[in-house]
């Protein structure tokens, strides 16, 4: 049995030891939805990313929340007790995009300006009457990046996952925003990039779009099925990294095994 669920415990509270390592996760609902319980048959990938691991030698913690922007998953004081847990020798997953649009200073206010410059705008938010600096999208990842890396833990960019759109038989990428921004930011400091956009993508053409249906609950959030296809995606992503060592710590067996909702044990 696995546990899934929402990570409520301190930052690194799983590690088995002092010499051994934790992977990070952190992200939007596409990673970790709702309570992380399967609300509404809504699942994150990272709830599954451990399946993939052995974790006699090496333990996950998803700290995805959703809703969240790469802004406002700093501006609230979620990284902040990520970063708290983080050792040398650790790993750290990023993934934003999904909810980085939208109002920056009314409504659910989490957009970050577009691009990875260093440029700024500060805005009047509704919710306070107060002011905001806001930076653009790779201001943010450089943050989450810089910190995880100064700590001493590997970093792993990963560009956002699909949504179930599509236009002439081919699943709609992000190519030339939230995914190519990811990627650049990724290659400016240095830092592993994995395309979950586009090999998610392949894997659901290969699927077929009619097929594809059973594999999201709405355009963006994914069934059991679909969350546990992300996931693959992202260890077979680690796998095809170079200069990766957290691929020593895949299971080779588990790309093989099929997985229920049987194996799962909430936390």
């Amino acid at each position: 049995m696995f546990s899934v669920g929402r990570n409520e415990q301190p930052a690194g509270n799983s590690r088995i030891n002092a010499n051994t390592p934790v992977v990070f996760t952190i992200g939007d609902s596409t990673m970790k939805n709702g309570s992380g319980k399967g609300d509404g048959g809504q699942w994150g990938w990272g709830n599954f990313f451990e399946w993939f691991f052995d974790t006699n030698r090496i333990t996950v913690e998803n700290f995805a929340l959703g809703g969240r922007s790469s802004r406002t998953f700093y501006t609230e004081g979620l990284w902040n007790k990520v970063l708290s847990g983080i050792r040398p020798g650790d790993y750290l997953l990023i993934q934003f995009g999904h909810n980085d649009g939208g109002p920056f200073n009314t409504g659910r206010a989490r957009a970050s300006l577009k691009g990875i410059g260093e440029e700024s705008e500060t805005f009047i938010m509704a919710r306070h009457g107060g002011p905001e600096e806001v930076f653009t999208f790779g201001h943010y990842m450089r943050i989450y990046i810089r910190q995880a890396k100064a700590r001493g833990a590997k970093v792993i960019v990963l560009s956002l996952t699909p949504g179930n759109s599509w236009k002439e038989g081919k699943m709609i990428r992000s190519s030339e925003t939230y995914t190519k921004w990811s990627r650049e930011v990724a290659e400016q400091e240095g830092v592993a990039f994995i395309d979950m956009n586009d090999l998610v993508a392949l894997k659901f053409e290969a699927i077929g779009q009619e097929a594809t249906a059973d594999y999201f609950k709405d355009r963006v959030h994914t069934s059991f099925d679909g969350a546990l296809l992300n996931a693959k995606a992202a260890a077979e992503g680690i796998m095809q990294l170079n200069d990766c060592d957290l691929k020593e710590y895949i299971l080779q067996e588990s790309f093989n095994r099929t997985f229920t909702e049987a194996d799962i044990h909430l936390k």
